[in-house]
């Protein structure tokens, strides 16, 4: 019964009868309240895309990956040697390359993550066989063999089609250290690094533009004060030299999820020496972290919500650049950022090796809508990491390899790089748990270069269906296609035995009239429509 008609049979009740009990009158207040709230829950979720006004562009960097030597990341995911049975180039697997050439990776960051301010690169670099070893001290413990260094990662990229992303050592290296493996990467003239890269094979130098100062200074890279590491920074920032038309682009090492402090400082200190600064977040880490694949839907409404935090730091973050940095100049690179569960069970803890479910797909989606939405100050992100380590998107057994949900909607997402963002407005319902709720939507939208419409939504609630009306300020559409990634079971995954278990299918679930969209999203679904 609707509303307005509980009111007034409410209102003749108490006319008529003037003695009626008290009870009798909230017992049917209360049902104008129910009433009221089932009517609120059924106003239709609505969507506006503001077509003509489009300004700021998706950086396709936004999409970009992160790989450490850590666990099977480099050594059985990438690398496997030229003496390997798996097919391979050179020592770097074919498959895994293929499959990351499909999801068109933009850009790789190497060598850490932590590893990265104890890798020493002169002995990744010359003769294998005659490569010093070390010991992995963050992870594991391992040796460390240096058989994948400086020209199999640049090879690497050359074979990705990527753009490569190194991170110096800050922590235990020095200025030089770091000085002279750019000159050695880059300088085309006579000098002792460039002759040692052409001792080592290759003649002409590698184009890198995007170098790190350090990673995690705050912590595993030499827990540093901000006010220390800002000196530390502009002392290295003055020594990376540009040498044969190879522009470097300075990366300083950012803020752990909130800490503000930080980014005002080195805004600061040194913002006007940096091209980006790069914060971390994770957002599962922790001591109540769990299984990857055994969750209940309390752990699903965690997890989510963690993932949607990622909205408030980039926004907090970016008014702090804002105030030193009005032109954004300054580019926020989130060069980690995923899911951090438990390891697989029998696995080293060491090597953070873990599953990845439906319910990391809906991570990764939310976490690129809040980029795209972002994209005037977000540049860069890299996911940790490509393979066998964390939020990955391959998972490596032997010759065998299987792609995890995030792939897929890496795979998805693909139509958004370098499209100009389209402004959304997003009214919708709560997904609530217990005393929790959260916004059971979540959408970006762009135009590419083509003038084709992409809209890409997450439907969080894992129990209910949304029903979507979506009105196109500005175009009409002539047709669309759509593709979606869904499952029965909140804990859906791609094993070894069964690699398909989830994978993309075609999504026919919408009607297009004009300027009007109509979707019916399935419960903990991503979906990507296209619209011409």
């Amino acid at each position: 019964m609707k509303c307005d008609k509980l009111m007034k049979l409410l209102a003749q009740t108490v006319a008529s009868r003037k003695t009626a009990s008290l009870v009798w009158i909230v017992l049917l207040t209360g049902v104008v309240l129910v009433s009221a709230t089932a009517e609120a829950k059924s106003k239709p979720n609505e969507l506006v895309i503001r077509i003509e006004e489009g300004r700021d562009t998706i950086n396709r960097n936004i999409y970009g990956h992160f790989s450490e030597h850590l666990g099977r990341c480099i050594y059985e995911g990438f690398w496997v040697g030229e003496d390997s049975p798996i097919p391979n180039t050179r020592g770097i697997r074919n498959d895994v390359v293929e499959a990351l050439r499909q999801i068109k990776i933009p850009v790789l960051r190497w060598p850490g993550g932590c590893f990265a301010d104890e890798y020493h690169w002169k002995d990744g670099i010359g003769p294998r066989e005659k490569r010093p070893s070390m010991v992995n001290t963050h992870w594991g413990k391992v040796t460390e063999n240096n058989h994948f260094g400086t020209h199999e990662f640049l090879d690497l990229c050359e074979q990705l089609g990527c753009e490569p992303y190194i991170c110096g050592n800050v922590g235990s290296g020095t200025i030089l250290e770091m000085q002279e493996w750019v000159e050695y990467i880059t300088f085309d003239g006579k000098s002792p690094m460039a002759d040692l890269r052409r001792k080592n094979g290759r003649d002409k130098p590698w184009k890198v533009k995007y170098w790190g100062v350090g990673n995690e200074n705050w912590g595993c890279g030499g827990r540093m004060r901000p006010e220390y590491y800002a000196d530390l920074y502009r002392r290295y920032s003055t020594y990376l030299r540009n040498f044969a038309g190879n522009r470097l682009y300075k990366i300083a090492c950012g803020p752990s999820g909130a800490n503000y402090h930080w980014t005002e400082v080195l805004m600061r200190e040194a913002g006007r020496h940096m091209n980006g600064i790069a914060p971390h977040y994770y957002c599962g880490s922790g001591k109540k972290s769990r299984s990857a694949t055994r969750f209940s839907e309390e752990d699903w409404f965690a997890q989510i919500k963690r993932a949607l935090y990622m909205e408030e730091l980039v926004s907090k973050h970016s008014a702090i650049m804002d105030k030193y940095d009005p032109e954004k100049r300054v580019a926020m690179l989130v060069d980690e950022w995923g899911a951090w569960h438990k390891v697989e069970p029998g696995t080293n803890p060491g090597f953070l090796y873990q599953q990845n479910s439906l319910r990391d797909a809906l991570v990764a989606a939310v976490t690129f809508n809040i980029f795209n939405n972002h994209c005037d100050r977000v540049k860069m992100a890299n996911i940790a990491q490509t393979i066998n380590v964390l939020q990955a998107m391959i998972l490596t057994k032997g010759e065998k390899m299987i792609l995890t949900p995030t792939y897929h909607v890496f795979d998805m997402y693909k139509v958004h790089h370098d499209a100009t963002l389209l402004p959304v407005e997003l009214e919708c319902g709560d997904y609530q748990f217990g005393d929790e709720k959260i916004p059971a939507l979540n959408v970006s939208a762009s135009r590419d270069k083509t003038g084709k419409i992409h809209i890409s939504f997450c439907n969080l609630d894992p129990k209910n269906i949304a029903e979507l009306i979506c009105k196109l300020r500005g175009a009409k559409g002539q047709n669309a296609s759509g593709r979606i990634l869904t499952a029965d079971a909140m804990t859906a995954h791609n094993t070894f035995d069964n690699p398909e278990a989830i994978s993309t299918a075609a999504f026919d679930d919408f009607k297009l009239k004009g300027d009007i969209l109509r979707v019916t999203l399935p419960s903990k679904s991503v979906v990507v429509l296209g619209i011409k």
